[in-house]
């Protein structure tokens, strides 16, 4: 029998993208799999049924898309009672945010289901098509920039008029992952001047690369290289004594601030203080892409506009989400890539090796698996 592949209309609020597209449909379809999609699981990513069904899919009922699956694909993990009728020990690829939903995960796992978070997915150059958080990312630091320029009052480029010249937006990019080096070329792209930090020596040479400023303390060492699994890590006291006086000073001095900084498994650092808001000058926007997971920002709310001491806070809980369509695009990519990557052409389906199946591994035979989880 074919190996069965479905896909949910995503459920959690304010949640626009879906985990499977016509194009990933038709390529798991070629694989010898069957395909099935809720019906109007795309229409928020202006997908439509129809494509679907033109791709090859079967366009089903919730119930009946995940009845007698053998993997369920997700953006967000679903909720345990959208996967009755699914096979036991089933796989559900998702992303599933293991650390702040251990109830979630305890629940999957006395399910008997296999859940795969492809938050986990390891940092190595095999694993790059695959890649999730980056791809979400790239696309959050681009629309980070967008609402910004859309929220601030004034022009981004410098436009020399025959009434006067009007000068440069100064934009101050801090945390320089995926997300962060998006935002500074877009802000350069739209005629911004840009600066940026990072906790992170080593990412000089990046932020220069893009013709933007690096502001770094030179006084007390950084970081030389990456954190774990590529991410930055929680610095000495001392270090973050001397960049919270940096940053303050330049601050200061800015018209668009984009904070990007997570630590996995912990609540986002705090980078922006109430003081440091009050130092900027009126008019000027701060967009906060970790007000979802803690906030770097203090006093930022999810999707919502605050003003403090005339400076304007915004920050999306699903940045990425806000464009959906390209979202899901990429989203749906790294999920065939992973699952296909392992395609046994014998067996019919993919067989997970140890490297990136530990590590992305949750739940399995009724237990929690991930070291990451039960060392936490």
């Amino acid at each position: 029998m074919a190996l069965r592949i479905a896909a949910l209309k995503e459920r959690a609020p304010g949640e626009n993208r879906v985990a499977l597209t016509p194009e990933t449909a038709k390529k798991f379809a070629a694989l010898g799999a069957v395909v099935a999609v809720e019906e109007g699981a795309g229409l928020a990513a202006a997908i439509t049924d129809q494509a679907y069904r033109d791709a090859g899919a079967e366009v089903l009922t919730a119930q009946q898309a995940v009845a007698e699956a053998d993997i369920v694909l997700g953006v967000q993990a679903p909720e345990l009672m959208a996967l009755a009728g699914a096979k036991p020990g089933a796989w559900v690829a998702a992303t599933f945010d293991p650390f702040r939903n251990g109830e979630l995960v305890a629940a999957y796992a006395k399910g008997g289901f296999e859940a795969l978070s492809m938050e986990f997915m390891p940092r190595i150059t095999r694993a790059q098509s695959m890649d999730v958080l980056s791809s979400q990312s790239n696309l959050a630091g681009y629309k980070a920039v967008l609402t910004a320029a859309n929220v601030y009052g004034r022009a981004f480029p410098m436009m020399m008029t025959a009434a006067g010249t009007i000068q440069a937006a100064k934009v101050f990019v801090m945390g320089v992952g995926v997300a962060g080096l998006q935002a500074i070329a877009t802000a350069k792209r739209l005629g911004a001047q840009v600066s940026a930090t990072d906790v992170r020596s080593a990412t000089k040479e990046q932020i220069q690369s893009l013709g933007a400023k690096p502001i770094f303390v030179e006084d007390v060492a950084g970081i030389e290289g990456e954190g774990s699994g590529g991410y930055a890590t929680e610095m000495s006291e001392e270090y973050q004594k001397a960049q919270a006086e940096l940053v303050s000073g330049h601050i200061a001095k800015q018209d668009i601030v984009i904070t990007t900084a997570l630590i996995p498994g912990r609540p986002a650092p705090r980078l922006i203080s109430d003081a440091q808001i009050a130092s900027m000058k009126p008019g000027s926007v701060i967009f906060d892409l970790a007000v979802a997971q803690g906030s770097n920002v203090e006093g930022s709310k999810p999707d919502e506009v605050i003003e403090k001491h005339g400076v304007k806070i915004v920050g999306y809980s699903n940045t990425a989400g806000h464009l959906a369509a390209d979202a899901s695009a990429l989203f749906a990519r790294n999920l065939f890539n992973f699952l296909s990557a392992f395609w046994d052409k014998e067996a019919g389906k993919p067989v997970l090796d140890e490297e990136i199946g530990d590590a992305v591994r949750l739940t399995q035979g009724g237990k929690v698996v991930n070291e990451r989880l039960t060392t936490a």
